[in-house]
């Protein structure tokens, strides 16, 4: 499975439905809380293109986006294929 990194907050309902995609898929995935170490949302920012918002989901080299696009790609049969190795 590919290296997953997902920028949240504990505060965001859609972070806590990507987790739970996540979690569904079997997929280890590192999470960074940008609430708490907020040096760390500056480096989402620019992975993300210069969006602010989280959750910030990359799988491998691969920015997916927030939660509705995990759940689009997995609605089209597309995240499977993109979180396999």
């Amino acid at each position: 499975m590919k290296p997953v990194v997902i920028y949240t907050s504990p505060l965001c309902g859609f972070c806590h439905a990507a987790k739970r995609l996540l979690n569904q898929k079997g997929g280890a995935f590192d999470e960074i809380d940008v609430l708490m170490n907020p040096k760390r949302k500056p480096e989402m920012i620019q992975r993300a293109g210069g969006r602010r918002t989280v959750p910030q989901i990359f799988i491998g080299d691969t920015h997916v986006g927030g939660c509705d696009d995990l759940y689009e790609l997995e609605q089209a049969g597309k995240l499977d294929p993109l979180l396999a190795a």
